[in-house]
Parts: C-alpha cells; structure tokens; sequence
C-alpha cells in the first residue's frame, strides 16, 4: 500500500459529507430482507484508519478492521473498537470468515487495487463492497477562477503515489476480481452553508502547503467566491457493491 496518509479532520468530514448514504446503502441493499432473530452481520474494515466508519456501522453490523499504520490501530482500539495491524493484500484471516467486507477511501492509495479486492473477496463470505472511491478528473470547481485547485490536488496525490481517477475504474477491478457490482455514485456536494462554514478546511485539504506565496491570488479568488456564496465543489465519489457468486 502507498504511504499516504489522511488526517482525521479529513476523515471526518468525508464522514459527515457521506455517512447517511453508506448507511442507506448498508440497511437497503445489505440487511434489507435479514430475518429477525439472527446475529448481527459480521464485517471487516480494510484499511479502517482511526475507525471513523467502523463507529459510524457499528451500530448495525458486528466489524472489526484493519489497517496497516500502527497508529491508526491505535486510534481506533482507543475508540473501544477492534481493530489489528496487517497489509489489505495479505488479510490474515481465513476464507470467508466476515459475511462482509469494506473499504473507503482506501483503493486510490494502493499499488495494486485488484489485489486488494481479490483479498477482501477472499475472506467474504457475502458482500464485497468499495464505500467510497473518488474520481477528481471528475471535478467541478466555480467559479472558473478557481478551477486551478483542482490541478493542484490531482498533482499532489500522484506525488503521493495516489491514483486521482480510481472511482472510475471500480468496475473494471471489480470485474478483474470475478466480480459484478452494483456501481453508483453518492449524490452529495457542499450547500452554501457549509461552503461558509468549511472552506477553510477544504482549502487545506486541496492545495499542499508548500505551494506557497505563489497561489495567494488563487486563495483570495477562493475566499471572495465562498464570501459572496458562489463557490461550488463536487467531486464524483463512486461506490460498488458486489456478491460472491452472484
């Protein structure tokens, strides 16, 4: 897996931009039809980070994760959550030993994505299903002042050795894999609200701080378009959602 590494602050605000769709998807198309009576589900988070999505299912699905910085287990334990140290293309568990297994934000930072899902399908008994994975070639920035941010986030992920565009290609690796998912693409974008509130810490996200002085013109186009209410940001972010044999 590629060394690049999210901050919380990051993670949670994709959680909040994302939770209530992966939440619909998991009670409608995953646990709708489940007889009552039956344990809960058990899953595995590939690649879990500080266990922010694992909080946010836990409260319908018996999941553990893992993931592969220490520190992250670490954050996530410290949550009250299971969660161990181990690569996504080596899982340490045997076959089919979750009934399912997820990953989010997580394939755009892999060497090789078709590895990874081959894994999480090997240790599904169910479902293997990718939450979220962006495309950013797929970007919308307005107004077109600021259109440059986006070159500059595509950039600094391929420095990091991130792939910008692996939303799009879910499906091939899912059909790679011996697999067919369901694909879809989370309706969700910044409201003006939460452009004022959240432009701060969506510049950061996007422009690498060691760009400098160079973009100050690019930063004052930014905060007069999220002042007057006309800055928009969408950036497609595609799900799949697979069953074995199905």
């Amino acid at each position: 897996m590629c060394a690049g590494v999210v901050p919380e602050e990051q993670l949670a605000r994709q959680r909040s931009w994302l939770g209530d769709s992966w939440i619909w998807l998991l009670r409608t198309r995953v646990l709708a039809g489940r007889k009552e009576g039956l344990p809960r589900p058990t899953a595995l988070d590939v690649g879990c980070g500080p266990g922010l999505v694992m909080e946010l299912l836990s409260p319908f699905i018996d999941v553990e994760g893992i993931d592969i910085d220490h520190r992250m287990v670490s954050e996530s334990t410290a949550r009250g959550l299971r969660a161990r140290v181990a690569r996504a293309e080596e899982l340490p568990f045997e076959d089919g030993a979750f009934d399912i297994v997820y990953c989010s934000f997580l394939l755009l930072w892999t060497a090789d994505p078709v590895k990874v899902v081959k894994e999480m399908a090997r240790v599904s008994r169910d479902w293997v299903i990718c939450l979220a994975e962006p495309d950013h070639f797929g970007r919308i920035s307005y107004p077109p002042e600021i259109t440059a941010v986006d070159r500059l986030f595509i950039d600094s992920l391929r420095r990091q050795g991130a792939d910008p565009q692996m939303g799009r290609k879910l499906q091939g690796t899912y059909a790679r894999c011996g697999l067919r998912p369901d694909m879809g693409v989370h309706a969700s974008m910044w409201n003006d609200r939460s452009v004022r509130e959240g432009s701060d810490a969506e510049w950061n996200s996007l422009v690498p701080a060691d760009e400098g002085g160079a973009e100050d013109a690019l930063r004052n186009d930014w905060d007069a378009a999220a002042a007057n209410g006309s800055l928009v940001q969408f950036n497609p972010v595609f799900y799949a959602m697979a069953r074995k044999g199905r």
